[in-house]
């Protein structure tokens, strides 16, 4: 896909005045009431939540760039709705309202993030476990109606994959050399990386991904644990599943998602082996930007090399 680029980085980003937001979301909710609140986590896009259950999504116009995209959010939604298994928001409208807002209407989410749950020890795996499951459904939806959409940008050869792959090698690379910390590993990055690549088979899938179905994206109920949905379709692309099952830079919290996933079907040498590539490149940024996984990281980096060659 290339490195981001934004379109209009200079436009106005004001927030919308609650009797604004409301006008909108009556197009869809005629019983709308209230604006609860505003959130602004979401980078590209504006969250205001309405009353107890509807978020109002707006592109923020200095935001706007190639690979993200309300449409392609709506539409990989609405492939979603109503699968067995998958939890995700409904969504309810969505376009350009007047003047010149780009918006969707979706329910929102019961629970919260799982890193505000804070789950631990078992309830942690099994909710992960269960994610894997998830994910496993998400990625097994018919392609070919997502792909004749020509919303989703990203991966269908073999060698898109590998390009991606190594793309993402060199960001991991620059990752680790810009690290306050030394290298503490005995295989020079680069040779690593190296050696990563050279591992890497061709690929034998590449479907609809979610991206970044990680801490900030998953939802659980913060009482029981049990995993609610997955929220933020809007940076979805084409690649190898093992992509979306990597963001989990915890290699204990990976290995739960990576057993829900397999738990249902068997899954093929060329997949297991794309995934201990992709999880050489997690445990890489791991241990070069994030000091509670550092240890860990190591630890699975040894056990990867050994398996690689």
């Amino acid at each position: 896909m290339g490195k981001d680029f934004y379109i209009q980085p200079d436009a106005a980003d004001p927030v919308l005045d609650p009797d604004a937001v409301l006008a909108i979301v009556r197009l869809h909710a005629a019983g709308a009431k209230a604006v609860r609140a505003v959130d602004e986590s979401g980078g590209e896009a504006r969250a205001y939540a309405i009353d107890n259950g509807l978020i109002l999504k707006v592109q923020r116009p200095q935001q706007l760039r190639a690979r993200t995209s309300l449409d392609k959010e709506r539409f990989l939604l609405e492939q979603l709705a109503g699968l067995e298994g998958v939890c995700v928001p409904r969504v309810l409208g969505g376009g350009v309202a007047k003047p010149g807002i780009e918006y969707t209407l979706m329910t929102r989410m019961p629970g919260e993030p799982i890193h505000s749950a804070r789950l631990d020890g078992d309830l942690r795996r099994r909710t992960l476990v269960d994610l894997g499951r998830m994910l496993r459904r998400i990625h097994a939806i018919p392609q070919q109606p997502v792909f004749e959409a020509r919303l989703i940008p990203g991966d269908h050869t073999a060698a898109d994959v590998r390009t991606r792959f190594g793309g993402l090698f060199d960001d991991a690379v620059a990752a680790v050399a810009r690290a306050a910390q030394p290298w503490p590993f005995a295989v020079d990055p680069l040779q690593l990386a190296r050696l990563a690549m050279r591992a890497l088979p061709d690929a034998d899938a590449w479907v609809a991904l979610h991206s970044n179905p990680g801490l900030e994206h998953v939802f659980v109920d913060p009482q029981t644990g049990q995993l609610t949905g997955i929220i933020d379709f809007g940076d979805a692309y084409f690649s190898h599943p093992a992509l979306d099952l990597r963001r989990w830079p915890r290699p204990i919290d990976r290995a739960a998602v990576h057993a829900g996933y397999c738990s249902e079907a068997e899954m093929s040498e060329s997949f297991n082996q794309t995934w201990r590539v992709a999880c050489v490149l997690t445990d890489m940024l791991a241990i070069a930007q994030d000091l509670e996984c550092r240890a860990a990281g190591l630890v699975e980096l040894e056990e990867l090399v050994e398996q690689l060659h």
